[in-house]
């Protein structure tokens, strides 16, 4: 009896944490779905009186914000996609290869972590203007093509693939990299599903590094559109709720969908890393 009445009361908890973090999304929703003006009303209504997608239409067809949704989504596939490429490779070899200076390599990018980003920003803004691609999309792209964390999470994930697999590969004729794409990363399959979402995540709601490098309106990514949609339209809380609507739906499915191999990734990473 003590043991269902516990499991009711934490269910219970749960439940209203839930709803307590799902309201605000909820209410975005709802008020992005509401007439002009209608959710400046007191008390703020929590359904709109006659729905309407006009806020939706005005961000399409007046705000451009299809261009730059496409530019998010251009941006973010591209960062996600070399990452995996660079960190698997990275992370692989750290894990599995030998070679000169590997562990004090290792530590001196371990000890990078505690930079604060904003710190590199200038010096890579610089080293890009100095290669000519600042205000191009390479330029948003180019600085997330390799993060220290993802190579962390794929050396710690790596480590734990048996030598005695690799080898066999190897007296069986194969190469490097022939082990690395057809034993390697197959083994590898659930962290490298973590490590895009974490990559396509983080491009995705990048906002100060866009902001940085792409003046030209027509490369900015949905943050800094959004941003500069609320500077113009700053009492319009209708059509702002529903840019924001369009800035998370896309990245939430992508994460609905990928939601059983992203936690696989991270329960087979703790227990083997």
């Amino acid at each position: 009896m003590n043991h269902r009445f516990a499991t009711a009361v934490i269910n219970a908890l749960l439940i209203a944490l839930a709803v307590f973090s799902l309201a605000p999304l909820l209410w975005m929703l709802s008020v992005s779905f509401m007439q002009t003006g209608e959710a400046g009303h007191f008390p703020p209504p929590l359904l709109p009186a006659e729905p309407t997608l006009h806020n939706y239409r005005e961000l399409f067809a007046k705000a451009g914000m299809g261009r730059y949704l496409v530019n998010s989504f251009l941006v973010a596939t591209c960062v996600t996609l070399l990452s995996l490429l660079f960190n698997t490779m990275a992370g692989y070899a750290f894990a599995k290869l030998k070679f000169a200076g590997r562990e004090g390599t290792f530590r001196a990018l371990l000890a990078a972590l505690v930079i604060p980003a904003q710190v590199s920003m200038m010096p890579l803004f610089l080293l890009l203007k100095t290669m000519g691609l600042v205000n191009t999309y390479a330029g948003a792209i180019v600085p997330g093509m390799a993060a220290i964390f993802g190579i962390f999470l794929v050396r710690q994930y790596a480590r734990s693939i048996p030598d005695e697999l690799l080898e066999a590969a190897r007296i069986d004729g194969a190469g490097e990299f022939r082990i690395f794409f057809q034993v390697v990363l197959p083994v590898l399959k659930p962290i490298l599903v973590t490590l895009a979402i974490f990559s396509f995540l983080g491009a995705w709601n990048d906002f100060m590094w866009p902001l940085i490098v792409l003046s030209n309106q027509d490369l900015q990514t949905l943050p800094v559109a959004l941003a500069s949609l609320s500077r113009e339209h700053v009492q319009d809380n209708e059509l702002m709720m529903a840019g924001s609507v369009v800035t998370i739906v896309p990245v939430l499915l992508l994460f609905l969908v990928l939601q059983r191999h992203y936690i696989q990734g991270l329960l087979l990473g703790s227990v083997k890393g």
